[in-house]
Formats: C-alpha cells, structure tokens, sequence
C-alpha cells in the first residue's frame, strides 16, 4: 500500500483543527489509520474532542504530536519546494512525519513503535493530561515540535503571571480625588525592565513577553483597576522568579497562572543538538518514558500568517524518526 506522506499533511492541513475544534481532524485521521490496519484508540478528552493512540503490538517507543493548531486557519499549498499551511511545522506536517517513520518501520515487522497524537497542546495541554493518566507502560517517548531536525537537549518552561493594580475611581475632571489603576500598572512594567532575573548556563537568560493588558472602565473616569499578563520563558525553578517579582508587590498583586518547569531530555548518537526557548507537552507525559525532542520545520515560522516547512526537510524527518526510534529498541 502507497504512501503519500504530503498528500497525508495536506489533507490534515485543510482540516480547520483550532484549538478546541480538534474533533473532525481526529476522526478523518483514525478512519485513515485504521483503513492502513493499525489499532487506534480514540482517547476521550471533552466533547468530541479525542486522543489517538496508534499501535500494531505493544510500544516500547511512541512518536507524539499535537492536532491543534493556533488561529487563524489558512488552508494547504505547495510553491517553491515548501508545503504552507496552518499546521504545516507546528504539527501536522510532523504528525505525517511520524506516520512516514512508522511506515517504514513496519515493513520489518516490527511491532515496538506506535504514535500518541493528543489535542489541546497550544492552550492547557488538556490531550497530555487525559493521556498521561492511561499511559500504556511504553520507555520512550519521541515528541514532535519544529526543531529543525535537531534533537532538543533542554526546553525552557512558563510561568505566566497576572498583575493586578487597584486604583479609586473619580471623575476625570478632578484626577487628584482618584488613584489611576493604570499608572500603577504601568509604573510596575516598568519597573520590570530594570529587575534581575534569573539565568541557567545550560539555558540561559530568562525572557518575558508582557502579552496582555486591560483596564479602566470609561474615557471620563479615573481606572479603578488595571491587570497586565506577563509570559516568562523560565530557565529554572518558577519560584525564583517569583522571589524577583517581590519589588514590584508594592505596586501590583500577583497572580499565578501557569507553570511549567523546563525539561530536560534524553538524546541519540548522529544527531546535532539544541536547547530550545519553547515549551512543549513533555512535562505532561511523564508517564510515558524518557522524553526526546525532534521535528522538521523552525519554531520562528510557527503560529506566522507564512506558516511552512521545506519539503525535503519534511522527507528528511521521516527517515531520522525511524533511526531514532530504532536506535533506542536497541537500547532495550
């Protein structure tokens, strides 16, 4: 039977999956896997939203990646040697990748490999909770994200926190009669610039992306309150940047709202490495054996309006999968 792996990623491309909307682009691809002769094992999650767990035996290793994708949806197309797309890196390109590399895993009979494809990575990793509690007993687990092709030696993690300052509303025209909510705000972001925060030699400076601001309530009234959302790329232990974040207290309240600690990961001969600022759905599946990093296409096109990966990456990665997952059935 013939395999069209970019005809696959089409086809997967031009199913709208926006985060929360995963349940059409699952059920295409079950039905897809199934008429090849795999067992797959739709995984509840919320509605109609579903895991697939892909098997022919029972897996040692598993090859993973994510069906959502962030908005705006675009549908597929081929120009220049690159395959566009809302997906095309991040991840379906990467799950047609991994279906490749099992592909031609089978042809040797071999049973050890199956796939992993969850929902929800880009917002609450709600598919690697759900499948972190059902985790089959596999050793290792091969996550795709845009990597260049590059094993992930370390990924940064997130803690994302929310700054609230309170003011006191009053009219507009009598500003000293009021304590404006957003200058507050804003005199606690800037203060922000200035602080120290903390650093890794493995992974190095910790970054922040201010990503949300809101406040006030009309032209003519001093803002009773105000709120910012800040992302942190963390290189360590979220607390630490807590403990940095103290000065700024005077000013604002603080307010956790995610976590997720950087992660270091298991590697392979051959294979160039890297330390990579993102996050993933690693720290979720821990259930799931040794993690490892891998996957065609860059991370600085992902969630772009040119959204792409270069096909012959996208061929390249079928054939590093399969070394990769062989390498370590050798291990075993």
């Amino acid at each position: 039977m013939t395999y069209d792996m970019v005809g696959l990623a089409r086809s997967l491309i031009d199913i709208d999956s926006t985060t929360g909307q995963e349940g059409a682009v699952a059920r295409w691809l079950a039905g897809w896997l199934r008429g090849r002769g795999y067992d797959v094992d739709e995984q509840p999650v919320e509605g109609d939203r579903v895991n697939l767990y892909v098997t022919l035996g029972q897996p040692l290793v598993v090859m993973s990646t994510h069906l959502d994708c962030v908005p705006p949806y675009f549908p597929s197309r081929e120009e220049g040697g690159k395959l566009y797309g809302r997906g095309a890196c991040d991840a379906k390109g990467i799950a047609a990748a991994q279906i490749g590399a099992l592909e031609q895993i089978r042809t040797s009979g071999e049973k050890r490999v199956g796939l992993l494809f969850v929902v929800g990575e880009e917002q609450g990793s709600h598919g690697a909770h759900a499948a972190n509690r059902v985790a089959p007993g596999s050793r290792y687990l091969i996550d795709g994200e845009p990597t260049d092709n590059r094993l992930g030696a370390a990924t940064r993690g997130v803690y994302r926190v929310r700054l609230h300052a309170r003011g006191r509303a009053a009219h507009s025209s009598h500003p000293e009669q009021g304590v404006s909510a957003i200058e507050k705000l804003l005199d606690a972001l800037m203060e922000l610039r200035e602080l120290s925060l903390p650093t890794s030699p493995a992974l190095g400076n910790t970054s922040y992306t201010v990503a949300l601001i809101d406040g006030g309530v009309a032209p003519n009234v001093v803002p009773p309150q105000a709120s910012a959302e800040v992302n942190f790329r963390i290189v360590g232990p979220a607390k630490n940047v807590r403990t940095a974040l103290a000065p700024l207290t005077r000013l604002v309240e603080l307010e956790d709202v995610i976590e997720v600690p950087p992660v270091e990961m298991a590697t392979v001969p051959g294979f160039e490495t890297a330390v990579f600022p993102f996050t993933t759905d690693i720290p979720f599946l821990s259930a799931w054996g040794a993690p490892l990093l891998f996957g065609p296409g860059s991370v600085l096109l992902a969630h772009t309006a040119d959204e792409h990966v270069r096909l012959d990456e996208l061929h390249a990665a079928v054939g590093h999968y399969a070394q990769i997952a062989e390498t370590l059935l050798a291990r075993d």
